[in-house]
């Protein structure tokens, strides 16, 4: 069975490197996610990664506390360039040549965002890690992980998250919501789901980015999707 999907960029929540905990950096989890990314690499997918940095801060709720809006999501970049950093080197670790570039360029441990010399290091078969989000406050990491994905002419982007996929509601808080196996930007900002924030649906949908919507804390489940062409997680489509 040939490969659907060649190049694909994957959105990992900073929380997710917390383990359980969601908070700083969880050895393991991260050994786990590095598993995943190793199993489809092997199969020759072009792999892109862009990293939350909710486990460090997040820069909107800071913003009720005290600290401005702007300043707070700066320190929110820069919470992703740690965990880049972090994963590149556990990526290293495993074998797996990677390299960070960020929008927030910090000199000495990050090369600078420029989409085509990212092409030229996937091809090579490097990991691509991008950090810094968009480079701008007011933007989320999901917005960051649409653009960038745009910028690379992805094939695919892959939302991971704890939840199997897009509910009507939060299925951790309302055990009655149903889940849907496709939707259409649209269909997803008409009813306002807030799987990603209005910005980065609207990106995608311009650019008819698919974007997969899947439970990255299931062992297994990206290869599921990737080279055993499994229906898993909620399919966002133009």
């Amino acid at each position: 069975m040939g490969l659907k999907y060649k190049r694909i960029l994957l959105k990992m929540s900073g929380e997710s490197l917390g383990g359980k905990e969601g908070k700083g950096i969880d050895a393991r989890a991260v050994e786990s996610f590095v598993e995943e990314i190793k199993d489809i690499k092997d199969h020759g997918i072009q792999i892109a990664v862009v990293t939350g940095g909710g486990n460090f801060f997040r820069g909107l709720p800071q913003s009720r506390k005290g600290i401005s809006r702007v300043d707070g999501d700066f320190v929110g970049m820069t919470a992703t360039v740690m965990n880049a950093v972090v994963l590149k080197n556990f990526l290293k670790q495993a074998g797996i040549e990677a390299t960070v570039q960020s929008a927030l360029f910090v000199e000495k441990i990050t090369e600078r965002l420029y989409p085509p010399k990212a092409v030229e290091a996937l091809e090579e078969g490097k990991i691509v890690i991008f950090a810094g989000g968009t480079g701008n406050p007011y933007f989320t990491t999901d917005t960051a992980g649409v653009l960038r994905a745009v910028e690379i002419g992805a094939d695919l982007m892959l939302k991971a998250t704890r939840v199997d996929g897009i509910y009507t509601a939060d299925p951790e808080k309302d055990k009655t919501a149903v889940k849907f196996d496709t939707i259409t930007y649209r269909e997803a900002l008409e009813k306002s789901l807030e799987i990603m924030d209005g910005t980065a649906f609207a990106l995608a949908m311009e650019n008819r980015l698919p974007v997969i919507v899947f439970n990255f804390n299931r062992r297994g489940n990206l290869k599921k999707i990737l080279i055993e062409n499994q229906p898993l997680g909620t399919l966002v489509k133009p």
